[in-house]
C-alpha cells in the first residue's frame, strides 16, 4: 500500500542553515539501540509512513516528465510496504529550470522526514537542486538528468557540478556525444560540424563533449549559442550557412529544436547539410513535422523489452500494460517510464536494506543509504543491468543514433537505429 498526495508547502521558502541541519538529522538519534552516522537519520515513529518525494517536470518541455511521474507511482505501488511501513509519495515540479529545481529542493530540505527524492527531470534543475539536496543529507535519483556536469568525466574525475548523494538511471551524455561524433565522422564522412546549444547544463554538456570527441577524431567543430525563449533563430542559421559546415548537431529542448528544424528549411544553403538532433527533441509532435523526415537523432537505447525489475518482479510489458489501462495511452517519452521505475525501486530497496527497527520506531541512516546506493552492482532493472559508479552513474553505458525516415511514424521506438554505441 502507498499514499499519494500533492505537496502543499511553500516551494519558495528560504531554508536557513538550521533547517538544513534538521533535515540532515531527521529527528532524535539518541535511541539506546541506534547510533546515527555523520549525516543523521530519519526517525519514522510508530504508525508513520516512510516519506519520499518526486521532483519532476510534467507540463514543460514536452511530455517526458509525465510518464516518469506516473512510473514513480506505479513503482511505489508495485514494491509495496518498506520495512513494514507504507510509503507516502508527494510530488513537486522542477520546472525544467534552475529556478524550479532550487525552489523544489528547498521545500524538500525543509521536511526532515523525507528519505529520498526521485528527480529531477532536467539537468538544468538538477544543477541547482543538487547542492541543496546533498547538504541536507538526502539522496536524489534522476531518471533523465543526463548532463556530464552532474557526475563525472567517466575517467575517475568528478564533474564541476557533482554533489554526493546524486544518482541517475539515465545515461551520461558523454556516451551519446561519443556515439554522434563517431557516427558523423566515421559513418557519414563529415569533417566540419556546427554545434548549437543554449548554454544550459544539458545542452552545453553534450555539445561540448561532442565537439571534443569530433575534433579528437580529426574533424572541426564550431559552437553557436542560442537563448532559451528566442523565436527567431534565423540569424544563427544564416551564419552557419556561409561557413561551409557539412552538418549541424543541435542537442536542444523541443521548443528551440523545433524552431531550428522549421527555420533551417527556409535557408537554401542548408539544404544539403546533415541535421542531427538531440534526444530531448524526440517527442511525437516533432516527428509529425514534414521537415524532420531524413533527420538523425542521438538517442538512448529504447528497446528494453524482455527485462524484468528484480525488486518487483514486473517486466516492462507488465508495467506498460498497467500504464496504458490506467491512463488510456502509451508512454511516449524517450526518458521516462523505465528509468523512473527503476530509480524508485532502487531507492525503496536501499531504504529497506538500511532501515533499523528499535521497538516501534524505524531509523533510516542517511549516510548508510548513500553507501548502499553507491554499492549497487548487477541490479536487474527494466533498463537492463544497473551498477552505480563512484559518482552516481548507474545506467548501462549504451547510446544509439536513429533516423526518422517514415513521414507517418510517430512512435519513437519504431525509428530505425543506424548506429549503436557501447564501450
Amino acid at each position: 500500500m502507498y499514499r499519494l498526495g500533492k505537496f502543499g508547502g511553500s516551494a519558495a521558502a528560504v531554508v536557513v542553515a538550521a533547517a538544513l541541519v534538521a533535515a540532515a538529522c531527521g529527528g532524535s538519534d539518541d535511541s539506546p539501540g541506534f547510533e546515527a552516522g555523520p549525516l543523521g537519520a530519519v526517525e519514522v515513529g510508530p504508525g508513520e509512513d516512510i516519506q519520499i518525494r518526486s521532483m519532476l517536470t510534467v507540463v514543460v518541455e514536452g511530455a517526458f516528465g509525465l510518464p516518469a511521474q506516473r512510473a514513480v507511482e506505479l513503482a511505489v505501488e508495485d514494491y509495496g510496504p518498506v520495512a513494514g511501513r507504507d510509503v507516502s509519495l508527494d510530488s513537486l515540479a522542477d520546472g525544467c529550470s534552475e529556478e524550479g529545481g532550487r525552489a523544489a529542493a528547498l521545500a524538500v530540505a525543509d521536511e526532515p522526514q523525507v528519505v529520498g527524492v526521485i528527480g529531477t527531470s532536467c539537468s538544468n534543475a538538477a544543477s541547482s537542486a543538487g547542492p541543496i539536496i546533498s547538504e541536507a543529507g538526502l539522496v536524489m535519483l534522476s531518471p533523465s538528468g543526463t548532463s556530464p556536469f552532474l557526475t563525472s568525466d567517466l575517467r575517475g574525475n568528478a564533474a564541476a557540478s557533482y554533489n554526493p548523494g546524486f544518482y541517475r538511471t539515465a545515461n551520461n551524455d558523454l556516451y551519446g556525444a561519443l556515439a554522434v561524433a563517431r557516427f558523423a565522422y566515421g559513418e557519414l564522412g563529415l569533417r566540419d560540424m556546427a554545434v548549437i546549444h543554449d548554454g544550459g547544463p544539458y545542452t552545453s554538456g553534450i555539445a561540448d563533449a561532442f565537439s571534443a570527441y569530433f575534433e579528437d577524431l580529426g574533424g572541426e567543430a564550431t559552437a553557436y549559442i542560442v537563448s532559451k525563449g528566442d523565436t527567431d533563430l534565423t540569424g544563427v542559421l544564416a551564419e552557419i550557412s556561409v561557413t561551409g559546415a557539412e552538418g549541424v548537431f543541435f542537442p536542444l529542448f523541443i521548443t528551440e529544436g523545433t524552431l531550428i528544424v522549421l527555420q533551417a528549411a527556409h535557408i537554401s544553403d542548408l539544404e544539403d547539410v546533415v541535421m542531427i538532433g538531440g534526444s530531448a527533441m524526440l517527442e511525437p509532435e516533432l516527428l509529425e513535422i514534414p521537415e524532420v523526415v531524413g533527420m538523425y537523432f542521438e538517442s538512448p537505447v529504447l528497446g528494453f523489452g524482455g527485462h524484468t525489475n528484480e525488486a518487483t518482479g514486473k517486466s516492462l510489458e507488465d508495467v506498460f500494460a498497467v500504464y496504458e489501462a490506467r491512463h488510456g495511452e502509451s508512454p511516449v517519452a524517450v526518458y521516462g517510464l523505465p528509468q523512473a521505475y527503476d530509480a524508485t525501486t532502487l531507492l525503496l530497496r536501499a531504504v529497506e536494506e538500511v532501515a533499523v527497527a528499535d521497538g516501534d520506531t524505524l531509523y533510516i541512516d542517511r549516510a548508510r543509504l548513500r553507501e548502499n546506493l553507491s554499492s549497487v552492482e548487477g541490479f536487474a532493472g527494466l533498463i537492463g543491468t544497473i551498477s552505480c559508479d563512484d559518482f552516481g552513474d548507474c545506467s548501462p553505458a549504451r547510446a544509439n543514433v536513429i533516423r526518422h525516415t517514415d513521414p507517418g511514424a510517430a512512435d519513437i521506438t519504431e525509428l530505425p537505429v543506424v548506429y549503436e554505441f557501447q564501450p
